[in-house]
C-alpha cells in the first residue's frame, strides 16, 4: 500500500527536484520526468493550502 502523500513530503520533494535541476546533477533525459513529477507536487500542494484555507474560513468566516 502506498504511503499517503503529505504537504510536507510533497514540499520536500519539490526542493530536492529544484536543488537537483540547480546543481547539473539532473541530465536532459531526466529533466523532463523531473520538472512533470514536480508539476504533479506542485499542483498537490496548491489543492492543500486551498483546502486549508477553506477549512479556516469555515471555522473564521470573517476572516479572523
Amino acid at each position: 500500500m502506498a504511503k499517503k502523500m503529505t504537504y510536507d513530503s510533497a514540499y520536500a520533494e519539490l526542493n530536492d527536484i529544484l536543488s537537483s535541476i540547480q546543481s547539473d546533477e539532473t541530465g536532459l533525459d531526466e529533466l523532463s520526468e523531473k520538472l512533470k513529477r514536480a508539476a504533479e507536487l506542485s499542483a498537490f500542494c496548491k489543492s492543500k493550502l486551498r483546502s486549508i484555507e477553506e477549512e479556516i474560513e469555515k471555522i473564521s468566516p470573517s476572516g479572523q
